[in-house]
C-alpha cells in the first residue's frame, strides 16, 4: 500500500503543477520557485510531515519536499548557531541530495555527449 499511496500523492503533486503551467502564464521557474516556498510553509506548520509519513516518497522527492527539506535544515541550524544558522541550515541539509543530482548529471552528459541545441 506504501508504493499505491506514494504512486498517487507524486502523481496528483505532478498533476497540479502541470495544469498551473497549462491555465496560467507563469513561467516553469517561477513554478519551481512556488513550490519550494510552498513546501517550506506546509514544512512550517507541520503539514508536510504527515504528508511524507502517509505517501513518504510521493511527497518528499518533489520540489515541495525540497523546500520542507530546506525549511527543518534552517530551523535546525538556527535553534543550535543562531541568526548564523538562518545562511548555513539549508545548506547543510540539502547538501548530499545536490551534490547527488550534480554528480549523475555529469555521468550522464558522458554518457550521452549533450549536444547544443541550434
Amino acid at each position: 500500500m506504501e508504493y499505491i499511496n506514494a504512486f498517487w500523492v507524486g502523481g496528483l503533486i505532478c498533476a497540479l503543477v502541470q495544469i498551473l503551467l497549462e491555465k496560467t502564464k507563469m513561467l516553469p521557474g517561477r513554478v519551481m520557485v512556488l513550490l519550494v516556498c510552498t513546501g517550506a510553509v506546509l514544512g512550517s506548520v507541520g503539514l508536510y510531515d504527515k504528508l511524507i509519513s502517509y505517501a513518504g516518497a510521493g511527497a518528499s522527492v518533489p520540489l515541495l519536499g525540497f523546500g520542507n527539506t530546506l525549511f527543518k535544515g534552517v530551523k535546525k541550524a538556527v535553534l543550535e548557531d543562531g541568526l548564523l544558522g538562518i545562511f548555513m541550515g539549508g545548506f547543510t541539509a540539502s547538501a548530499v541530495g545536490i551534490s547527488t543530482a550534480l554528480i549523475f548529471s555529469y555521468v550522464a552528459s558522458l554518457v550521452f555527449r549533450p549536444k547544443m541545441k541550434e
